[in-house]
């Protein structure tokens, strides 16, 4: 019997009994026998209880499960973390946002990680104060529910954490939330991602090049000329992605030398930018690349032809 197993004295017995639950089919309900196993004076069947619990929002059991996210173990704080970032129901969000103001970074970084998919507003204000704490893995959870918030109101403070976080990881997650900027906040973002291009860490200059890509109009069309030189191909990469959707034409000269990099995902990259620029002077470059020894960017300079003679781009 599966009750007997989840009483046995034997705490292996008892976590295998927790594993089976799910399955079992001696019970209709076995979120209550879970949540009774939450309070296991063994470790490893409180992380088995946490970890069989995702899906079930009841209140019963976010009561329950959201306390241990300050459990004694580890694994079983990260269990229940993972756990509830896999909330759906914006309602739940109730029960883990007074958690944001626990004074164990680790509990705040996990309750502000399972609020943001949930994108409810009341998280607004919790998650612009978690910007100041002095640890760097709350500061990014938070700039991550900002992201999801999409509220214009935390573009200041954004933009201030883009440029001067200490921890690059924070710099590189404000960078990317600031992609949610509406055109009329064009303006005011801008510079702060321009001035991110030049950041010491190369994956925040990357991330900069990735958010200008995705504010309307053509932005920054310089920098990311300039950034087509960087000394990492990743940033290449992404400011040759981000030219191609702005339809930066002036970038045409910089993105045929990209073809001749040795980096072939650099090479793919410039060969679909190419296409996109609807410039008549990009299809000799890209009949070249027909001949590139990656068939992968053969593949790609054929189809950007194609989109540029669908377009009626002429020669």
């Amino acid at each position: 019997m599966i009750h007997q197993r989840l009483n046995s004295p034997d705490p292996a017995v008892r976590r295998v009994a927790v594993l089976d639950l799910p399955y079992s089919d001696e019970e209709d309900d076995i979120a209550p026998l879970l949540v009774a196993a939450l309070a296991d004076a063994d470790a490893g069947v409180r992380l088995e209880a946490a970890k069989a619990l995702e899906g079930f929002e009841e209140p019963e059991v976010l009561r329950a499960l959201v306390p241990k996210l300050a459990d004694a173990d580890a694994a079983v704080r990260d269990a229940t973390a993972a756990t509830l970032a896999e909330l759906k129901q914006p309602a739940s969000a109730a029960f883990v946002l007074p958690w944001i103001a626990q004074p164990t970074p680790t509990v705040k970084a996990a309750a502000l990680r399972a609020v943001k998919a949930l994108r409810v507003p009341d998280a607004f204000l919790p998650a612009l104060a978690a910007l100041a704490d002095a640890d760097a893995l709350v500061r990014r959870e938070a700039v991550g529910v900002l992201g999801y918030l999409k509220d214009t109101r935390a573009i200041g403070a954004l933009t201030e954490l883009a440029a001067h976080d200490p921890e690059a990881d924070v710099r590189r997650a404000a960078v990317g939330a600031l992609g949610f900027a509406h055109e009329s906040a064009g303006l005011s973002v801008q510079p702060a991602l321009t001035r991110a291009l030049s950041d010491g860490a190369w994956q925040v200059r990357e991330e900069a090049a990735t958010t200008l890509g995705k504010l309307r109009g053509a932005v920054a069309v310089g920098e990311l000329i300039h950034a087509l030189a960087d000394a990492y191909w990743q940033v290449r990469l992404k400011a040759a992605r981000s030219l191609g959707k702005q339809k930066a034409r002036a970038a045409l000269p910089a993105l045929v030398e990209a073809l001749q990099h040795p980096i072939s995902n650099l090479r793919k990259e410039a060969v679909i930018a190419l296409g996109e620029l609807g410039d008549a002077r990009a299809i000799t470059p890209l009949e070249r690349a027909l001949a590139d020894s990656d068939p992968d960017v053969r593949k790609l300079a054929k189809l950007a032809l194609a989109s540029l003679q669908l377009n009626g781009v002429p020669r």
